[in-house]
């Protein structure tokens, strides 16, 4: 109604206007404030910000905790670990890729090449690379089987990534799945790869052995009544280079492990021969390059470069041609006296140089450069032949008497004899109950030394290197110390692997190998070339050299020069083990007593050489029941040597009847080839 006064309505709340409420500090504090209506009275409160101290010492705590935390897991991953992510990072985008060089080619001493080079298809994978999904692996795996057509490959390949953790860094080290692959197989996986995570197909050097030589033989035809002698060529392989040259093959994880530096697991490396011995000047360094991959492994571009340094060529002493008209004769020899087993050395005096080293029965390198299965290598190695034993530088045999040269000029030597001392041979000598024979029974009478070099006296021997009765000899310690002196008991060094170093025995191995004392038997024995006494063909080569070149023991060698990819040539010095050790009139009357082995001696049938050659026979007794082991060995021309040959023929009875008809024709050849130089 007009005039009456509006009722308030006490449910609705009126703001009030600010108002200030005196502090006790005596400071005002503006305040909001609101009158409602509860319960039946209007009551004012007042509104304040709090806050808790010692939760927010709490929370600080929490924080301070956590942030030192992950600060700590930053300097993990950063610093303490950070190469190892860095290059983790890096394997997935940037890649370093090594660049194969050529391995250096071998030749002869007279440039002629022996191996090249040819092209070997290798596939490999990367673990990091591959799917990680086990299902879709799988099928790439078995993809790869199907085009190698080969179900190991699944096998293996599933075997190496149990083997290793491909989220680790050692993920990205290649695997071996292949090599030798057929070329229409090697097309078809470049093509089927370039989709394919992780698989790579390159290609490595693989060696071609080239023992595939014209040689030219004699032979006698008859043409109208007369019988002409005319020589034909004729293609003969050497198989006997296989143990000088060796052969290259897959890197095992031992060897690899002993050179991890410059190899990776899908490289070869030289395992036997020359191709082991040289390996590091044949190999050459690898190249580097940088590389961007995608997201499946495969290369986008070349960041940088580095080019591959070759490996250098060396240069054998070996005349290839000889070694092959060695090889044909022996083996011709062999087969006539229905024998297998051989070995030759020969040498040049002067300076160690290896011109020809033959040990039959031999084998083909190239199946070994192709590869083999451990089934096949297990055949061809446990074989009853013993194809791959080198007999020349591993055979340990009993030298027989081709020591009695070495005996009878430590004899000199020690004035133990003079050229002019005689003894009195009436077939042999009696000590007690045993009895010591010569080869020749009623003995060879008077004999000096050198008569007891050219007809192998050996009573005379037992002289001059145990004694007998009131003559004194050498005995066991003065021979051992001239055996060493001209390279027996030790390896030669020869520059080929697995020499063996023969063997020289001593009162103490026999106290302990046998229990029982040294007897003065043992010493005659020893002085005659056997026993114990046990010597390699090379050392027997070795030490005649000595007596060739009047006194210089050269440490035997196949390289004589290295030639640089450059083109200049390094040549291999000779080098000296000693020299000047023996007087050399004590060389001359060995020489002389050499000669006359020749002359009129057990190797008379070389007298009819076109030069005149000095040697010494020999017939090592080594089994009962088996017949004795034959050698001869010589050098020619006497005035001035340039070649020593050495034949052993195992079980090849005496050494005149054998080994010398051999050395007869290795001569013959050797020397027609200079006059026609000439």
């Amino acid at each position: 109604m007009p005039g009456r006064k509006k009722k308030e309505d006490p449910f609705v709340v009126k703001p009030e206007k600010p108002r200030y409420r005196k502090l006790r500090s005596y400071s005002y504090q503006l305040e909001w404030t609101e009158d409602s209506f509860i319960s039946g009275e209007q009551n004012g409160e007042t509104m304040r910000l709090t806050f808790n101290f010692d939760r927010l010492k709490l929370i600080g705590g929490f924080v301070l905790l956590m942030l030192c935390l992950i600060l700590g897991r930053v300097f993990w991953l950063q610093i303490w670990q950070g190469d190892y992510y860095s290059a983790m990072a890096q394997g997935n985008r940037i890649r370093v890729k090594e660049i194969e060089p050529q391995r250096g080619i071998i030749y002869d001493q007279n440039g002629k090449p022996l191996v090249r080079n040819v092209a070997n298809f290798v596939l490999y994978f990367i673990p990091g690379d591959m799917p990680k999904e086990e299902e879709e692996r799988n099928h790439l795996i078995k993809k790869i089987a199907e085009i190698l057509e080969d179900d190991k490959a699944t096998e293996k390949m599933n075997r190496e990534l149990e083997e290793i953790n491909i989220y680790s860094l050692e993920a990205y080290e290649p695997i071996m799945v292949a090599d030798n692959i057929a070329y229409n197989k090697a097309m078809k996986l470049m093509l089927k790869t370039r989709e394919m995570p992780g698989i790579v197909l390159t290609d490595k050097n693989q060696r071609k052995y080239l023992n595939q030589f014209v040689i030219e033989e004699e032979k006698q035809i008859t043409e109208e009544g007369e019988i002409k002698t005319e020589k034909i060529s004729q293609n003969f392989q050497v198989e006997s280079l296989s143990h000088i040259l060796g052969y290259i093959g897959k890197i095992n994880p031992e060897e690899l492990k002993n050179n991890s530096e410059g190899y990776s697991p899908i490289d070869y490396i030289g395992k036997t021969g020359v191709e082991y011995s040289w390996e590091d000047v044949l190999r050459g360094d690898k190249g580097k390059k940088r590389i961007e991959v995608d997201a499946l492994g495969k290369e986008k571009r070349i960041i940088s470069e580095e080019p591959a340094r070759n490996g250098s060529n060396i240069f054998l002493s070996l005349d290839t041609d000889l070694q092959a008209q060695v090889e044909k004769i022996v083996e011709k020899s062999l087969t006539e006296k229905e024998l297998e087993k051989a070995s030759v050395v020969v040498m040049n005096p002067q300076n160690g140089r290896i011109l020809s080293l033959l040990s039959l029965p031999s084998f083909d390198n190239n199946i070994f450069s192709r590869g083999l299965t451990s089934e096949e290598y297990e055949e061809i190695s446990q074989s009853e032949d013993k194809s791959l034993f080198n007999r020349a530088i591993k055979g340990e045999y009993p030298s027989g008497s081709t020591i009695k040269p070495v005996i009878g000029v430590a004899a000199l030597q020690e004035r133990v004899i003079s050229e002019n001392t005689t003894i009195n041979s009436v077939g042999g000598i009696r000590i007690g109950q045993w009895f010591f024979p010569d080869w020749k029974a009623g003995g060879h009478g008077r004999t000096d030394i050198r008569k007891a070099i050219a007809q192998s006296v050996n009573s005379f021997f037992y002289y001059i290197g145990g004694g007998y009765k009131d003559f004194t000899g050498l005995g066991l310690e003065r021979i051992l110390e001239y055996d060493k002196l001209f390279g027996l008991g030790e390896e030669t060094g020869i520059d080929l692997p697995a020499e063996a170093d023969g063997f020289l025995p001593s009162r103490e191995w026999k106290e302990e190998k046998f229990e029982e004392p040294w007897y003065i038997g043992d010493t005659y024995h020893l002085s005659i070339g056997q026993g114990f006494l046990l010597v390699t063909p090379l050392q027997v080569a070795n030490f005649t050299s000595v007596f060739a070149n009047y006194g210089t023991l050269y440490k035997p060698q196949v390289v004589q020069a290295v030639s640089k990819p450059a083109g200049e040539k390094e040549e291999i010095k000779p080098e000296v083990i000693r020299q000047d050790f023996i007087d050399q009139y004590n060389l001359g009357v060995i020489r002389q007593g050499m000669r006359r082995t020749v002359a009129y001696g057990s190797a008379r049938s070389l007298n009819d050489l076109p030069v005149e050659v000095a040697g010494k026979t020999g017939t090592a007794q080594w089994s009962h029941g088996k017949d004795p082991h034959a050698w001869f060995t010589c050098f020619a021309p006497y005035d001035n040597p340039e070649i020593v040959v050495t034949v052993l023929v195992e079980e090849g009875g005496e050494g005149t009847y054998t080994s010398v008809p051999i050395t007869k024709k290795i001569l013959k050849y050797y020397f027609d080839k200079e006059a026609e130089k000439e």
